[in-house]
């Protein structure tokens, strides 16, 4: 199976409320996590409003000889992005079943504040169980 290496939740705001380590590549301190969510924010928007295609939600891959990174924004604006091994099959369905937890256990949970970091234990659990098992190739739904 494909690696991932990491996994970014951004408010619509841009800032950070979830970030997870996946892999032993690649791996990142606070601060450059926080320079990455703030940098993909940045380049989406701006690729929103430079796009020539009326309608564009902005970039949903980026493919670089090491990684790609594939990016799912929900309607509310909150954008979920990958970063995984070149050629990892099956991430748009991955990002899609992120925001099913997401709603499922973040924003379900009466503790939690919108926009704010996730502190989610049931999402964190159950997360960790999508991208470590075999399901990603289950999930091409």
């Amino acid at each position: 199976m494909a690696a991932i290496y990491s996994l970014y939740i951004i408010n619509k705001s841009g800032g950070l409320i979830f970030y997870k380590d996946c892999g032993t590549k690649g791996r990142m301190d606070t601060n450059d996590s926080l320079r990455v969510a703030s940098l993909w924010h940045s380049m989406h928007a701006i690729s929103q409003q430079l796009s020539p295609v009326n309608g564009c939600s902005g970039i949903e891959l980026l493919q670089a000889d090491t990684f790609d990174l594939h990016c799912f924004q929900s309607l509310p604006g909150t954008k979920f992005f990958v970063v995984c091994e070149p050629g990892t099959p099956h991430m748009e369905s991955l990002l899609r079943y992120v925001y099913e937890l997401y709603t499922d256990y973040v924003l379900k949970n009466p503790f939690y504040e919108i926009e704010m970091p996730i502190r989610c234990e049931l999402f964190d659990i159950n997360l960790t169980q999508a991208v470590q098992s075999d399901r990603v190739a289950l999930l091409g739904r």
